[in-house]
């Protein structure tokens, strides 16, 4: 069952947007629009830019040797990306809480069964970020 999320009101939606947008096309300029959620939009967005290289050496080092990040789809790499940023930045988010809002999310942008490995995936890195709060 894939659910249709309106991307105004969904704040993770617009976050993978745009750092999508940033990450793959250089010339970017970040505007952020009025939003309720504007300043944790923003946060996120900017921290998983500013962090991105600490964000990916993460994911290796607790994905292992065969998981291979470039051969991600784009968008999936962008989500996978903006999830870890907030499961290593924002301790008070529940890994719960984090997880379902960018699977929700990623039903916009991916197929059903790309979503079932981001789920597999993002278990995996909260379990290993967070022993004690898995």
């Amino acid at each position: 069952m894939r659910s249709h999320y309106n991307p105004k009101n969904n704040p993770r939606v617009i976050i993978i947007q745009k750092l999508y947008g940033k990450f793959y096309n250089e010339n970017d300029h970040l505007i952020f629009p009025k939003h309720r959620f504007k300043k944790f939009i923003k946060d996120i967005v900017l921290g998983t830019i500013e962090r991105n290289d600490l964000i990916l050496d993460e994911l290796k080092s607790k994905l292992g040797d065969d998981f291979v990040f470039e051969n991600l789809d784009k968008v999936f790499q962008t989500i996978l990306k903006a999830a870890t940023y907030e499961l290593m930045y924002k301790p008070n988010l529940s890994i719960n809480i984090i997880i379902k809002e960018y699977l929700n999310s990623s039903n916009f942008f991916l197929e059903q069964s790309q979503t079932r490995y981001l789920n597999a995936l993002l278990d995996n890195i909260g379990k290993k970020l967070r022993p004690n709060n898995a």
